[in-house]
């Protein structure tokens, strides 16, 4: 059974995926992500943040870059299929139908 934490988590990721899924860029600084991800009904501390980015850096989701005190998160094509519901990762919630668009 999954705990609580570990269930937040996973929306997060997905939620962190999506917002840069609908960039032009597809890239994000933490500081934007910050203030984006509450309208989700998140409210990371940002160092909870750093370490779901580099969480999904990890798994190939995600490339991080920019400086110590501000990283910039671009989705990479894997990120994006996970994104859009075409491939799964244990550790991020896959996407409802209506997320995917």
């Amino acid at each position: 059974m999954t705990d609580y934490s570990d269930m937040v988590n996973e929306h997060l990721r997905i939620t962190i995926l999506i917002l840069l899924k609908d960039q032009n860029d597809y890239a994000l600084n933490e500081s934007l992500l910050l203030d984006l991800v509450p309208d989700f009904g998140f409210a990371p501390s940002r160092d909870n943040l750093r370490t779901q980015l580099a969480w999904l850096a990890e798994q190939g989701l995600v490339k991080l870059s920019g400086v110590e005190h501000c990283k910039v998160a671009t989705l990479t094509t894997r990120g994006d299929d996970v994104a859009h519901g075409r491939a799964t990762v244990p550790g991020v919630k896959r996407p409802r139908p209506g997320e995917r668009s």
